[in-house]
């Protein structure tokens, strides 16, 4: 029996279990994957300062996100295709989410549809909207949510176009996977992965997928996703989406001040420091590179978050050092998903906190909202 210590372990187990199309798609970049690698480099040449002969008990990572309490930092980012690195993987993320004490955001491009998850939930989650060219297939996602009763809404600002990502071009990626020899051979390699896709109906895009006219199959959505992301996306769009949607508002994929200082004036509650996990521009510096000037620039504005690169409870503690109120994790609860199912997610988020609760420990803190930029021995600036 395998022994899972950290994210890492998920991972591998992950990468044996998960198609490669799926699992490709998940731990990826785009063009050369500088920013991708980045993302993770960048923390580890953040180093600790290790205190000692300081009372250690009574420790809490609790906190607040956007007023809401929280176990720890973290909320669980929106990522697409969830369901696809298991059956139903939106609804088992999500209940592994509540269970924990953090939030869950569900994703537009989902297997597993928003009525889904909050039939199998008992406490609001969240929802990530990408903005469309058809602005009344947007209303209507909103006022979905709102009727899921959902308690915030996540909008992704840079995915106005889709970066180049070769894997997913390599591996023809599509959901349910084309049933071609090289897709079926890989298959048959994951038999845990096709019996539970066998036991599910839930294999297209489940939010789009009967809401659209003319969309009524994987062929057809393939035609319209294609036309829809909009390149016009402007902040008067989140003006307008801010009013329709009329709660808690969340603006991510923010990467320079000039535009977090227009996030804060839009209104926003917050603000996710976030290179879309190295998938959009390559090259781009990674997010914990980026978060400290945001952080600087409107922290005292607008609550400033980032997600990219998390790969344990010490990164989180870091991003808390350099400005960040909270984070968001994709690839970390990913890996749990695809590895063990909701016990893997339950699993990524108990690694997570304990690393987080021992390295806060070892650095001198009992409580998380006390960690600041001193405890790093040469905070980046």
């Amino acid at each position: 029996m395998t022994v899972i210590t950290c994210i890492e372990d998920l991972r591998r187990l992950a990468q044996r279990r998960v198609p490669r199309m799926f699992y490709d798609y998940a731990d990826s970049g785009s063009w050369t994957e500088s920013t991708y690698r980045a993302n993770e480099d960048d923390f580890r040449r953040q180093k600790l300062r290790q205190r000692v002969a300081v009372n250690m008990d009574g420790r809490s990572t609790a906190t607040t996100m956007i007023g809401q309490p929280v176990a720890m930092p973290v909320a669980i980012a929106p990522t697409g295709l969830t369901g696809m690195q298991h059956a139903d993987g939106e609804i088992l993320a999500a209940r592994a989410a509540e269970k924990f004490g953090v939030p869950f955001t569900l994703s537009t491009m989902s297997i597993c549809s928003i009525e889904d998850v909050a039939a199998a939930t008992t406490k609001p989650f969240w929802f990530q909207l990408y903005v469309m060219r058809d602005r009344a297939f947007v209303e209507r996602l909103i006022d979905r949510a709102k009727a899921a009763g959902c308690s915030a809404l996540v909008l992704t600002l840079d995915l106005q176009i889709l970066g180049q990502r070769h894997k997913d071009l390599k591996n023809g990626l599509s959901a349910p996977p084309k049933l071609t020899l090289p897709n079926l051979l890989d298959m048959m390699t994951k038999p845990r992965w096709c019996l539970g896709m066998l036991g599910t109906s839930r294999r297209g895009f489940g939010n789009i997928i009967g809401h659209v006219d003319g969309v009524d199959d994987m062929s057809s959505l393939g035609q319209w996703t294609a036309q829809q992301f909009d390149p016009r996306l402007s902040w008067a769009d989140v003006e307008w989406i801010k009013k329709r949607w009329g709660g808690p508002l969340i603006l991510k994929g923010v990467m320079e001040p000039e535009d977090a200082r227009l996030a804060a004036g839009s209104g926003a509650d917050a603000l996710v420091v976030s290179n879309h996990g190295g998938r959009q521009l390559d090259g781009a510096p990674s997010a914990i590179e980026a978060l400290p000037a945001i952080a600087e620039a409107v922290g005292r504005d607008i609550e400033v978050w980032m997600d990219g690169g998390i790969r344990s409870g010490q990164d989180v503690l870091k991003a808390r050092a350099l400005g960040a109120r909270g984070t968001m994790i994709g690839r970390a609860f990913l890996y749990g998903l695809g590895a063990m199912g909701e016990a893997g997610v339950t699993k990524a988020l108990e690694i997570l906190h304990k690393e987080l609760d021992l390295t806060m420990a070892f650095c001198g803190h009992t409580a998380i909202d006390t960690v600041d930029a001193r405890i790093l021995a040469h905070p980046v600036r």
